[in-house]
């Protein structure tokens, strides 16, 4: 049974979400503040976290960013702002998913089920006795270590997201190929009908900054989506 943190200071949206959490049959904690939810990450283990942004104490980002220092558990941040810039900060910071109040419980479910299933779809698998062989692609000045999920920007260490290395590494993947929007959320994120495109590209444009002058490779194909071009000038 998945065990879930709900994080928010009105104590009436705690309780439709802990309601429909557990119908669903999840196990549910509560906090009302940011520095409470850090303080039970300490001494607990959550499958994943429903975080509110506007809190006392310690606001939703804030204790994101505290959390994600210590343990890497998902989660989806609530707030009743929905501009690009909100989400965006939260995707840097590692949020997984972003739902904007006021929302409907049921899709709030839906949500955590997608998250629950990506996170454990991507833990990593068992290592083998025999030592992975390591695939690192050069393009110019930009190294992609396929193996170690590592990447360097003129031989400097990029710091990027996990969603940021996923997107890459599937590009690289399919490098030279048409990819669209739904391609790539279904795909990468692991789910079609809960994104938009505004997923993809706010992700790109993360990815792009990361890249720095590399940026070029990844090239938008106008009312279609993004492809890999090793070839961009």
């Amino acid at each position: 049974m998945s065990k879930l943190l709900i994080v928010d200071d009105e104590v009436n949206i705690r309780a439709v979400v802990r309601e429909y959490a557990e119908f669903e049959e999840y196990q549910v904690d509560e906090a009302e503040n940011g520095m409470e939810a850090v303080e039970k990450c300490k001494q607990n283990d959550y499958d994943l976290i429903i975080m509110d942004v506007m809190m006392p104490k310690l606001d939703g980002y804030s204790a994101s960013k505290e959390i994600k220092k210590h343990k890497n558990i998902p989660i989806i941040m609530l707030s009743a702002r929905g501009e690009e810039y909100d989400k965006l900060f939260g995707f840097e910071i590692g949020v997984d998913d972003y739902v904007v109040k006021p929302f409907s419980p049921k899709e709030l479910m839906a949500r955590v089920k997608a998250v629950l299933m990506r996170s454990r779809a991507s833990a990593p698998a068992p290592a083998e006795p025999q030592e992975e062989k390591r695939e690192t692609l050069v393009f110019e000045g930009l190294e992609i270590d396929m193996a170690g999920r590592e990447v360097y920007v003129d031989g400097k260490k990029a710091s990027m997201t996990p969603k940021e290395y996923d997107l890459l590494f599937y590009l690289v993947r399919n490098k030279g190929l048409a990819l669209t929007r739904d391609k790539l959320l279904e795909s990468v994120w692991g789910y079609d009908f809960f994104g938009d495109d505004r997923t993809v590209d706010t992700h790109i444009k993360m990815l792009r900054n990361s890249l720095g002058e590399y940026r070029k490779f990844i090239v938008t194909l106008r009312g279609m989506g993004y492809k890999f071009d090793a070839n961009a000038e």
